[in-house]
């Protein structure tokens, strides 16, 4: 997978990964990489799981489908496999 953003976009993020660098965080990311990867993570975990703290991110930015598949909890990521 190959993901593309704006020059605007990544220098933001080259700029996060400074300040976590230069200050620590609570969750320091040492790369545009494992910060990308950590973001993406978290919205795969808010899916599939409705009472997770990830969930409410994916509600503030729209990304929650209306249905009742996307409301109903997933042990494992991806569309469920028929037994």
């Amino acid at each position: 997978m190959q993901i593309n953003v704006s020059n605007s976009v990544l220098r933001e993020l080259e700029y996060i990964v400074e300040l976590h660098r230069m200050h620590s965080a609570p969750n320091p990311m040492d790369s545009v990489d494992t910060l990308i990867g950590y973001v993406l993570a978290s919205i795969a975990d808010g899916s599939r799981r409705p009472g997770s703290w990830e969930r409410g991110m994916l509600e503030q930015m729209g990304l929650i489908a209306d249905c009742d598949e996307h409301y109903a909890y997933r042990a494992h990521y991806g569309k469920k496999v028929p037994e």
